[in-house]
C-alpha cells in the first residue's frame, strides 16, 4: 500500500500537469500570439465562412480557378482522412485518373493543345493542398477570361496579384492559392 499512494499521487500530477494544465497554456498562447493560425486560417466573406487558407476545396464551375486534385476518401479535401494516393508512377489506376482528368481539362480549355501542368492532374501527399502552381494557374486563365467574359490582361494580373513567393525567400515554390484566388475573381463582377 505505501508504494501504490505515491504512484496514484504521481499519476494525478502527472495527468493535471501534462493533460489540463500543458495544453490550456499552449492553447491561450497561441490564441494570443497567433489567433488566425489557431483558428484554422478560416477565410470569411460576408461574415461567412468561404473555407480555409490551409486546405483545398472542389471547384468543378470551369468558371473558376481549379484547385489540385485530392485523394481523400470517402469525399475530396476530406481533413479527416488526410492522405495522398499511394499509387506509383506505374500504377494503371493512377494512369488511367491522370488521363480522365487531362481530358476533362482539355474538354472545357479554349487552346486544349497546351500542355496541361503536372500539379492539374495529380494530388498532393496530403490530399490537401489549396495551391497550385502559377503555371497550373496560368494555363486556366484563357477559359476563366473566355467563360466570364473578362479581358484576358485583367485575369492574369489577378493571378499575379494572388500569387505567394517562396517563404522567407527560399522555401518552397511560388504558388496560388485556390480559394484566394477565386474569391477575387467573384469580386470582379
Amino acid at each position: 500500500m505505501s508504494s501504490i499512494r505515491p504512484a496514484v499521487v504521481l499519476l494525478a500530477l502527472m495527468t493535471l500537469l501534462t493533460g489540463v494544465l500543458y495544453p490550456a497554456l499552449v492553447t491561450a498562447a497561441s490564441q494570443l500570439f497567433f489567433p488566425r493560425e489557431a483558428n484554422g486560417s478560416l477565410v470569411r466573406e460576408n461574415g461567412t465562412v468561404r473555407g480555409s487558407r490551409l486546405i483545398g476545396q472542389p471547384f468543378s464551375s470551369p468558371r473558376y480557378f481549379w484547385s489540385r486534385p485530392s485523394a481523400t476518401a470517402p469525399v475530396p479535401y476530406n481533413a479527416a482522412a488526410s492522405s495522398g494516393s499511394n499509387q506509383g508512377p506505374l500504377n494503371p489506376a493512377l494512369a488511367d485518373a491522370v488521363k480522365q482528368r487531362i481530358d476533362a481539362l482539355r474538354a472545357v480549355s479554349p487552346d486544349a493543345e497546351r500542355p496541361v501542368p503536372v500539379d492539374l492532374v495529380t494530388a498532393s501527399g496530403s490530399g490537401l493542398d489549396p495551391h497550385i502552381s502559377p503555371a497550373a494557374a496560368a494555363f486556366q486563365i484563357p477559359r476563366i477570361a473566355m467563360l466570364r467574359g473578362l479581358d484576358r490582361a485583367r485575369v492574369e494580373a489577378l493571378v499575379s496579384q494572388h500569387t505567394e513567393g517562396r517563404t522567407l525567400g527560399i522555401l518552397g515554390e511560388p504558388r496560388v492559392n485556390v480559394l484566394s484566388l477565386n474569391l477575387a475573381l467573384d469580386a470582379l463582377r
